[in-house]
């Protein structure tokens, strides 16, 4: 099990590369000031979508990471 710290500077890091240094700081910055439930917005993300629809995307996800 990695520390708290390590967390945030590995989702910092994610982020960074992802949508560069100033989008990054500007969606912790949003998600800072809004209240924010992540287990909702998780389980809103897909579901317009089939279970075989998030399956494939799931799969395709692993098969571009290479696992």
């Amino acid at each position: 099990m990695i520390t708290d710290t390590e967390i945030k500077l590995k989702g910092l890091k994610a982020l960074s590369e992802v949508l560069g240094d100033i989008e990054a700081e500007r969606f912790v910055a949003l998600i800072q000031r809004e209240h924010f439930d992540y287990t909702k917005w998780r389980q809103e993300l897909n579901e317009d979508l089939s279970i075989d629809e998030i399956s494939e995307k799931a799969m395709k996800l692993r098969k571009e990471q290479g696992e």
